[in-house]
């Protein structure tokens, strides 16, 4: 059984999906503590009501992110978690945390990476007139939304979509994919190889996305 551990700022969204998820018979995971910098994050709530052990620590009370990183670190080891999940964590991780847990730490992020990276990427899809988006899940490297991409899925870009709506799609799908990523990775079928991953007894799909689908 993993053991997984999430960090979060937020409502908690897809730390739901993920207790979803997990609460199946037989999946080969568990989340054994949830972190959040935000006191007042909803998704703490999520995961008490789930039986989930949750920290709070406000990276306000840190002199730096190097201090701050190494506290989050202290509580992952002490819950003896093997993966570590970004579920809307608002910060920029250090680059030794992001080394100190290399291959072992996801993030998801909504767009199809490597476009639009940082914050605002269904807006910045808009804007750039892309005729389809979505949603990646990747191992994190350093750098904002670097890293080795573990999956995607995607989805159209409809004529009146403004950013409301095409987040709300996306997010759907990440609700889906994140805990799809993490039985993969708990079922040893994950492997990075300069930078890129395989997955074992995987299959991609035959037919083709494509917006406008027909003249």
């Amino acid at each position: 059984m993993l053991r997984v551990a999430v960090l979060l700022s937020g409502r908690g969204s897809n730390l739901q999906a993920l207790i979803d998820a997990f609460g199946a018979p037989e999946f080969p995971a568990e989340i054994i503590h949830v972190i959040s910098n935000n006191p007042d994050a909803v998704g703490l709530l999520r995961a008490q009501d789930a039986g989930i052990g949750t920290s709070v620590l406000n990276h306000r009370e840190y002199e730096t992110r190097e201090a701050f990183d190494t506290e989050v670190t202290r509580v992952l080891e002490d819950a003896n978690a093997e993966l570590v999940c970004l579920a809307g964590f608002m910060r920029i991780l250090t680059e030794g945390f992001v080394s100190h847990w290399t291959d072992r730490l996801l993030n998801i992020h909504p767009s199809l990476l490597p476009s639009f990276k940082g914050l605002d990427a269904q807006q910045q899809a808009l804007d750039a007139g892309v005729k389809l988006a979505g949603c990646s899940v990747h191992f994190v490297r350093p750098g904002v939304d670097e890293g080795p991409i573990i999956a995607q899925a995607a989805v159209p870009v409809l004529d009146d979509d403004d950013a409301k709506a095409l987040s709300a799609r996306i997010l759907a799908l990440e609700h889906r994919l994140y805990p799809r990523v993490v039985r993969l990775i708990a079922e040893g079928r994950v492997t990075v190889v300069d930078e890129r991953v395989t997955i074992s007894d995987s299959q991609a799909p035959t037919g083709a996305l494509s917006n406008p689908s027909r003249d």
